[in-house]
């Protein structure tokens, strides 16, 4: 749950801001049990773009932030 919260902040702040910005999402460590590694793999721009071409996984993102197919 904790990495597709992670993904759904870095997508809506990656489409909300101008392109000359670079987005990084941390999680704060203490917050969760292995927080460095679910950083990493937010962060992780293949990883996150290999997410976004997964139908279901988009269409859970796109309601966390509020944005839908239609």
């Amino acid at each position: 749950m904790a990495s597709i919260i992670g993904l759904s902040i870095r997508t809506k702040l990656a489409r909300s801001l101008p392109l000359r910005f670079s987005v990084t999402v941390t999680c704060m460590t203490g917050t969760h049990n292995d927080a460095e590694t679910l950083t990493k793999q937010i962060n992780d721009k293949e990883r996150a773009t290999a997410a976004l071409t997964n139908k279901r996984l988009l269409s859970v993102i796109n309601q966390c932030i509020g944005e839908w197919e239609g």
